[in-house]
């Protein structure tokens, strides 16, 4: 206990540091900002100001974008309620009950439960975090390199067999990824590569080129068009109409625990995150309701427990991307590039040979909470006018954002090709339904794969048992090779029961 407060102490005073504070602030905002509007999204976002965090303190770069990431949440069920449309991925369940409520004249107390919602799944999600980060830490810090690289297997094999869609095209993705991620030069021989000719190829494809391209211009070449403009109904939304009842509250408090159970559970298993413990807690209290017939008409239930659910899930996905160096998402990927690009090892160490930045992000946590606490309720009337924005100016701005932000990092015009070429990917593969996410996951685990891949060959003398004679490599292996077998089986299974019931 006294060795936690002692951490909370080192952190406490590195994150009310002012140019931390000012960049916490920056990143809830711009969470916020991006969670409203449909369409762009946590990734979207974070592959955009990548660029910045060549030019700031680990500490502050993560800080910054850890605002953004869970301030995401926060605003996109605001675009949900209010016309219908999600912000994010994890917001859509919020449309199922949210527009119903602003149908009806609600829509003031549906953001502002979920913004309370939202407030305490995260808050105890934090705890759960500061709790169970160090002590994985602890037992992470006796594995091997085996040990490791079966982590990552299951993590990458997870991702892509959970992802929507095609358990197929994700493990496709997945490999491409980690094809992509051994351009460049040889962590061992020194030897170049896949370079092509091309001498900017010698360190490897850029992640925020490729980051922004699937991510960033093919979501705005996506959307062009496909967002239709809603009425808002102005009146719902004011202070006055945002007071609930004793019945809301009395209907909300058990599932906003629930979810933020759920969530929690969620959020620390690789491959899954905000989106599925969204969709879990709206079916689970959709089962234990009472009379379950009131959801898709405005049930207060359906529209708090997903956003506990997805707030939770926000902030325990951080305890395997920094407690094993392991991402769960696409987007915690992008955080572990962003302590890479800084120089920093990822991983149990992290703890012990940077507290500062490792209990210095987590203090950061309650304080951009607390400031999406008080910032959401008041700028709703903003966020109103902000969705009125026409989608034409909107989207080249964004793509203007995209290439100055590239370039800006090594002033090279091969970055701002590398964008145009993984844009055009990214296009082409959404048209084709293949997931963009298992392809970056295996970029970024892929360099980090191979090299302990590498490091357990050589300490076994090329002795491949070594992945199963650890006990710890050997159970993940066993997961991950069940995991592989499901993917396979359970296409057939359905496709075996559509034809029986429909022979």
């Amino acid at each position: 206990m006294i060795e936690l407060l002692g951490n909370v102490a080192i952190g406490l005073e590195t994150a009310v540091t002012p140019v931390n504070l000012l960049y916490c602030f920056v990143g809830v905002f711009v969470g916020m900002l991006v969670g409203v509007l449909p369409g762009i999204g946590p990734l979207t976002a974070i592959s955009m100001l990548l660029p910045l965090t060549y030019h700031f303190d680990p500490t502050t770069a993560l800080i910054m974008l850890g605002g953004i990431w869970y301030g995401t949440a926060y605003g996109g069920s605001t675009a949900a309620i209010l016309l219908n449309i999600p912000g994010t991925t994890s917001s859509a369940v919020a449309c199922l009950d949210g527009y119903p409520m602003a149908q009806q004249g609600r829509g003031g107390v549906a953001l502002l439960m979920t913004t309370v919602a939202s407030f305490i799944g995260a808050s105890i999600a934090i705890v759960i975090l500061m709790g169970f980060a160090p002590v994985i830490a602890r037992y992470a810090l006796q594995f091997g390199s085996a040990d490791y690289f079966a982590l990552m297997v299951l993590g990458l094999v997870a991702a892509s067999a959970i992802s929507d869609g095609s358990a197929a095209k994700g493990l496709g993705m997945v490999v491409l990824g980690i094809v992509l991620g051994t351009f460049g030069m040889d962590i061992y021989s020194g030897q170049t590569r896949f370079s092509f000719g091309f001498l900017e190829l010698a360190n490897g494809i850029s992640l925020v080129g490729l980051a922004m391209g699937l991510f960033g211009v093919a979501e705005v070449v996506s959307s062009v068009g496909s967002s239709e403009r809603k009425p808002i109904d102005r009146s719902s939304v004011t202070f006055r109409a945002m007071k609930p009842t004793s019945d809301d509250l009395r209907r909300s408090w058990l599932p906003i625990l629930r979810g933020t159970g759920l969530g929690s559970f969620f959020g620390t298993l690789p491959g899954t995150g905000p989106s599925i413990a969204s969709f879990m807690s709206y079916a689970l209290e959709k089962r234990v309701a009472k009379e379950p017939q009131r959801f898709g008409h405005g049930a207060i239930e359906g529209v708090v427990a997903p956003e506990a659910a997805n707030n939770a899930a926000d902030q325990t996905a951080f305890i395997p991307t920094l407690a094993l160096g392991i991402p769960g998402s696409a987007t915690m990927a992008l955080m572990l590039g962003a302590l890479t690009i800084n120089g920093i090892a990822p991983g149990p160490s992290l703890m012990t040979t940077q507290p500062g930045l490792f209990w210095g992000l987590i203090m950061s946590f309650w304080i951009g909470n607390l400031m999406l606490l008080i910032l959401n309720i008041p700028m709703i009337g903003i966020w109103v006018r902000l969705l009125l924005v026409p989608y034409n100016l909107l989207f080249p701005a964004i793509l203007v954002f995209i290439c100055i932000g590239t370039y800006s990092i090594n002033s090279s015009s091969f970055d701002v090709m590398m964008i145009v070429v993984f844009g055009a990917l990214g296009c082409r593969m959404r048209w084709l339904a293949f997931p963009a996410a298992p392809l970056l996951l295996g970029f970024v685990l892929g360099p980090l794969m191979e090299e302990h891949f590498r490091r357990a060959m050589l300490l076994s003398r090329g002795d491949f048992t070594t992945f199963i004679d650890r006990p710890i490599s050997a159970t993940v292996m066993f997961i991950s090779a069940l995991l592989l077998v499901w993917t396979v089986v359970a296409p057939l299974m359905k496709a075996r029961k559509t034809k029986a019931v429909h022979p």
